[in-house]
């Protein structure tokens, strides 16, 4: 008699590989759009707002934002997109500068005379504005 059990497939197989499944961005991390937020088996995590569901359950960004995970009252875990929020730039200009130019005296060499040259005023310049531009819009210089 053998002491051996023959080759058989039924105890082998066991070793599957990994599937790589979970949360891939977390909440407050930023996607960007067509970025893979979970990879899952069934829908643990619903789609929120800005957010696809692949035929796997998959969920991922429609837009760029911030990732963000909310539980609502039926319990459900949803996951939205927020786009990043245009905050308005403070345009200040560069205070102008008022520079006075004392008046030197000048020899002049065919009188002999020692002349006195003006005194320039001082000219305020402002300073140029800055033109901001919204998303598909150029700025054009004047």
């Amino acid at each position: 008699m053998a002491h051996k059990k023959g080759a058989g497939s039924s105890r082998n197989g066991r070793e599957s590989h990994s599937k790589r499944l979970g949360i891939k961005i977390f909440g407050g991390q930023v996607a960007i759009a067509g970025n893979i937020i979970v990879r899952q088996r069934g829908t643990r995590h619903n789609p929120g707002l800005n957010v696809g569901i692949g035929r796997d359950h998959t969920l991922f960004a429609l837009i760029d934002g911030q990732v963000v995970f909310k539980k609502k009252a039926d319990n459900r875990s949803y996951v939205s997109v927020l786009p990043y929020e245009t905050a308005d730039v403070a345009v200040e200009t560069a205070p102008v500068v008022n520079v006075q130019l004392e008046a030197a005296e000048v020899a002049a060499p065919t009188n002999g005379k020692a002349k006195k040259a003006a005194a320039t005023p001082a000219v305020e310049e402002e300073a140029p504005k800055a033109e901001t531009a919204t998303e598909g819009e150029e700025v054009v210089a004047e």
